[in-house]
């Protein structure tokens, strides 16, 4: 393991528990983003499904970051693409605002079923009518499957993964993954980037979602210690190819 940084063009940076954590910047974040987007193509991804690619940028800037919309692939966005790739429709297990992001979409016929953080709406009504559609018929999709996340009070709080394994129990189907940390979807935000796998390096605090689907699909992965990390991480038998307090620790591999 390892990374010569000197074959590195472009980064794939992970958003929350990498860039800020809550409310609060991590420390030189913003001072390490620039750096990075001055010398290497960079884009930014995220498993959030709470919130549309338009909403994550805004939070951005309000931080002071310099991040344009069409510069972040979501679990979301990539789920759209496969939908429109199928020309199928969708029943969205999702938060209501989230749910323009999936403009021309159907919602009839129901070809698949999508799970994200729907957060209020995972209530007993939508998941037995999520459970009615698989049950008849309808495929699982999982634009993320993430156990937990950092919460705004510091705490861990359950993802939405628990509600897909669910389903997946009730109705003995298998999720289709589309976020992190799904090959393809590395894959598709390595495109944007105009690179090949090799030539891209992950910065993410997920070790499993991050790092090892970033190695995985060919890249290098860097883990953080910071957002979602735990020590215990280390003894999951995932062998980062870089491990680094924060984000802004990274410039002194490269500088």
């Amino acid at each position: 393991m390892g990374i010569d940084f000197s074959k590195i063009k472009g980064f794939l940076l992970d958003i929350d528990g990498v860039l800020y954590v809550g409310n609060e910047v991590i420390e030189g974040a913003i001072e390490t983003v620039n750096y990075l987007k001055q010398n290497y193509k960079v884009a930014f991804i995220t498993n959030t499904t709470t919130k549309t690619r338009k909403m994550i940028a805004d939070k951005l800037k309000k931080f002071g970051f310099n991040v344009e919309e069409d510069e972040i692939f979501s679990a979301l966005e990539a789920v759209k693409q496969f939908l429109i790739s199928q020309n199928k429709g969708a029943f969205l297990l999702l938060k209501d605002d989230v749910k323009s992001e999936f403009k021309g979409i159907p919602a009839n016929p129901v070809d698949f079923v999508v799970v994200g953080d729907a957060r209020e709406n995972f209530t007993y009504e939508n998941m037995n009518k999520a459970f009615r559609l698989l049950f008849n018929g309808a495929e699982l999709i999982a634009a993320a499957k993430n156990k937990y996340f950092k919460d705004l009070d510091g705490e861990l709080s359950l993802d939405c993964g628990a509600y897909v394994v669910g389903l997946e129990y009730a109705t003995d189907k298998e999720a289709i993954l589309i976020g992190k940390p799904n090959k393809d979807f590395f894959h598709l935000a390595v495109k944007k980037l105009g690179l090949s796998p090799e030539e891209v390096a992950v910065i993410g605090d997920d070790i499993e979602s991050d790092v090892q689907g970033a190695i995985d699909a060919g890249l290098k992965g860097i883990l953080v210690k910071t957002g979602k990390f735990t020590p215990k991480d280390l003894n999951k038998g995932i062998q980062p190819d870089l491990v680094i307090d924060s984000i802004k620790e990274v410039l002194s591999f490269i500088k």
